[in-house]
């Protein structure tokens, strides 16, 4: 059989395709228009994406319960299109302590030279979050996990101060995947995560989302988006939809396998505090368990104050299966240890994110390495 030059019609498949493209084509002069929103051009410019990545996008918004999102070319720019989104020169910011690193440097740097005042608040404020209002607060971050020292925010009552004080409440909501926590259900306005982190799974690609229900948030999102060219890659796309088709199963396994490790450093002496969401030694434990259906794969250890800053970085290099590295919800352990403990915690903070491997495996590791630790 002779080929022509076109491929035959009529090839199905159970994936998306990967859209490439910057230059997208009109039918005539008349209808040429550069617009971001796809409902009303549905493909403009490349820059605002193709068919896969508004494919990620309409995915996302289903498993979040939002009317729209927004994909992003990771979780930092996530972050950063909400604040540039909805806060300007003279106005004031309220972001957790406990927030993402990256997110507090932004805040300090960036946007203190730009006149946007970022006022970090204790993440257990709840409701008395109120009474650190201002009339040009546009605002209010929440972290529920913290990533590093796992507090829990009683998102529902800082939310419903927001409302009131007639600003924009928005949620790292990385921890719980869109799917641990439903944000919009307890009175969100807009909804981030890193989808580097569990919808991507291996840690091979970078991309964030912002959701939101409300068409005024879309509306200041989207422009901004445009106006700061947040251009995603399909090919990272593709991968966080192949992603997605995981995401429930690596989640019940590794909310198992870090339960299961969490117990088990709960029981040694060398550990002082596990700072697990399921676990009632961690802050806001009874928040979690209100308002999350589950956890996962990220949590903190503290360690007994008798051990210092070489001796807490000895076990972390001692690890094997474990290994050193930034970043979490991927298939391999990681460990990492900071040089300050943070929430004034007597002892050294090291933060464990549970992989896919054998959890009794990790234990065997995990207990070598304090062996060594202790001698």
């Amino acid at each position: 059989m002779s080929l022509d030059s076109h491929a035959p019609a009529g090839f199905r498949s159970l994936t998306t395709p990967v859209y490439r493209g910057s230059t997208t084509l009109f039918d005539d002069a008349g209808s040429l228009r550069d617009d971001w929103r796809p409902d009303r051009t549905p493909y403009a410019y490349g820059l605002h994406g193709t068919p896969t990545t508004f494919e990620l996008a309409g995915r996302i918004a289903d498993l979040e319960g939002a009317r729209y999102a927004l994909i992003t070319p990771g979780g930092q720019a996530a972050i950063a299109l909400i604040y540039l989104a909805f806060a300007g020169a003279g106005d004031h910011v309220l972001t957790p302590r406990n927030a993402y690193g990256p997110n507090q440097a932004l805040a300090h740097d960036l946007l203190a030279r730009l006149g946007i005042e970022v006022e970090l608040y204790d993440p257990l404020i709840g409701g008395d979050i109120e009474r650190l209002f201002r009339p040009n607060t546009r605002l209010v971050w929440c972290e529920s996990p913290g990533s590093v020292t796992m507090e829990i925010q009683d998102v529902p009552a800082i939310a419903a101060a927001a409302r009131r004080a007639g600003a924009v409440c928005a949620l790292d909501n990385t921890y719980a995947a869109g799917v641990l926590f439903d944000a919009f259900a307890h009175g969100v306005d807009v909804s981030m995560q890193a989808l580097t982190k569990y919808v991507g799974g291996h840690s091979d690609l970078l991309l964030g989302s912002v959701s939101t229900r409300d068409e005024g948030c879309y509306e200041a999102l989207g422009r901004a988006r445009e106006l700061l060219g947040h251009a995603v890659s399909p090919d990272d796309c593709s991968l966080a939809l192949r992603g997605l088709q995981t995401l429930g199963v690596r989640l019940a396994h590794l909310e198992a396998s870090t339960l299961r490790v969490a117990h088990w450093l709960a029981g040694r002496p060398e550990i002082a505090r596990v700072l697990h969401p399921a676990l009632a030694s961690c802050p806001g434990h009874e928040l979690w368990a209100r308002d999350f259906t589950g956890s996962a794969s990220l949590f903190s250890i503290v360690f007994a104050d008798r051990h210092d800053r070489d001796a807490v970085h000895g076990f972390v290099n001692r690890l094997s299966l474990f290994k050193i590295g930034y970043s979490w919800g991927g298939v391999t352990s990681l460990a990492t240890a900071g040089d300050e403990t943070p929430r004034d915690y007597p002892g050294y903070l090291v933060r464990l994110n549970i992989g896919l491997e054998d959890p009794e495996d990790l234990v065997a590791d995990l207990d070598q390495a304090l062996a060594s630790m202790k001698a």
